[in-house]
């Protein structure tokens, strides 16, 4: 058997479908973001080594610019020369720090809930908690959007529940599905806040009245909305004030928070089945003491701080305007998210390495499987840090590749 050919024929089909991904090596600038500095092979293919090339990055996840803010960037040197590196072992055997139970309180606190469980990652928290919950449901039925994210598919496939797709944020279509349901069996529905691709908004209300009237649970993604929206950071569930109906919060601390982790915030009893139950906590390691820090920071920071979320609403309507006036495909969206449309897996690529390769400007092409073929784009994510000029030099640079291009422009 001829491993490596197989391996290689893989990743072949992926090149010939113009999707094959490549990391671009950046080193952020610490009080400069979103400035970076790109290492990689230069034009005549010699490494760049110390010679980087500085770029504006504009598809950060860290919304805010919380990765360097002080307040956290203090913490976690506090709590690095305090306790060291890592946590020393799973959250069970040795692994435990204080900084961890602080965290989870605050969270708890920020959503309302009684209790709060970190995971080393918003993936993890998903994958693991919907397969613990949907398992331990006997005969449990789960809803999901059609949109949800691929931790959240994993998690329901794991748990071997049975499972019903509904039409995204298709609330008709959703209530179609809960009342052919055996009214006797178990019911769980899960879905987004913010659907980071196409930048919509769930209603989440109105979710929570047919979960409501058919006896089902609520299990909402807040990912792309914690620390973003509501007076205390808590997310569209938090703006909507409807925190109180659901029954699973989750989230993350690696994007509008800047660091990492993830976690779910529910009812003590939830919490604690999950716990003791979900494979994906039980035997990892710890997050390190030094991440939960910089994440308890930024939590109390942002849970008391509106400006970084309206200047981020602003930058963000901002974009949206500029790119609109220029003739250019953005997509329609309620959020922070700003999806510029190309349609085409090579062309993306194409725009993305002019942007970078010519204008110092770094935007990752989004693709199948992350989107549908055929619905590939950019996807922007201003900040409070983009300056007004940082985004001219932006829908300029995409202006000139349009027109080299011939891409589609605006109906």
């Amino acid at each position: 058997m001829d491993y490596e050919r197989i391996f290689s024929d893989a990743i072949s089909a992926v090149k010939a479908e113009g999707r094959y991904r490549v990391f671009a090596d950046i080193v952020r600038r610490r009080g400069e973001f979103p400035r970076a500095d790109r290492f990689g092979a230069g034009d005549d293919g010699r490494p760049l080594g110390d010679n980087a090339r500085p770029v504006t990055v504009w598809c950060s996840n860290d919304y805010l610019g919380m990765g360097q803010h002080e307040t956290v960037l203090r913490a976690m040197h506090e709590a690095l020369d305090h306790c060291g590196a890592g946590a020393g072992g799973t959250r069970n055997i040795a692994g435990t720090n204080h900084y961890h139970v602080m965290l989870e309180q605050e969270l708890a606190d920020l959503h309302g809930k009684e209790a709060a469980l970190l995971f080393t990652s918003g993936y993890i928290s998903n994958e693991a908690t919907l397969s613990t919950l949907a398992r331990l449901l006997p005969g449990c039925i789960v809803f999901s959007d059609q949109f949800n994210h691929a931790s959240m598919i994993q998690g329901v496939r794991q748990s071997g529940a049975e499972k019903h797709i509904f039409r995204h944020n298709d609330l008709e279509h959703l209530e179609d599905l809960l009342a052919a349901a055996d009214p006797a069996r178990p019911k769980l529905v899960a879905f987004e806040s913010v659907y980071s691709m196409d930048g919509d908004i769930a209603p989440i209300g109105a979710i929570c009245d047919l979960a409501q009237k058919y006896g089902a649970m609520t299990y909402l993604d807040e990912v792309h909305a914690v620390g973003l929206y509501g007076p205390r950071g808590g997310g569209i569930a938090d703006r909507d004030g409807v925190m109180h109906r659901l029954d699973v919060i989750e989230g993350t601390l690696g994007k509008a928070f800047g660091v990492m982790g993830g976690y779910i915030a529910a009812s003590q009893a939830l919490v604690d089945v999950v716990r003791s139950y979900a494979s994906g906590f039980i035997f990892t390691t710890a997050l390190a003491p030094v991440l939960a820090a910089g994440a308890l920071a930024s939590v109390r920071h942002l849970k008391n701080s509106g400006i970084e979320r309206q200047k981020h609403q602003k930058q963000a309507a901002l974009l949206k305007q500029k790119l609109a006036d220029a003739g250019l495909p953005v997509m329609p969206s309620e959020s922070h998210i700003v999806p510029l449309m190309v349609g085409d897996p090579v062309m993306t690529k194409h725009v993305t390495d002019y942007l970078l390769d010519e204008f110092a400007i770094y935007v990752q092409p989004i693709n199948y499987p992350t989107v549908p073929r055929g619905t590939e784009r950019l996807r922007l994510t201003p900040g409070p840090m983009h300056s007004e000029a940082m985004m001219d030099d932006l829908v300029s640079a995409l202006g000139i590749i349009w027109e080299r291009l011939k891409l589609r422009r605006a109906a």
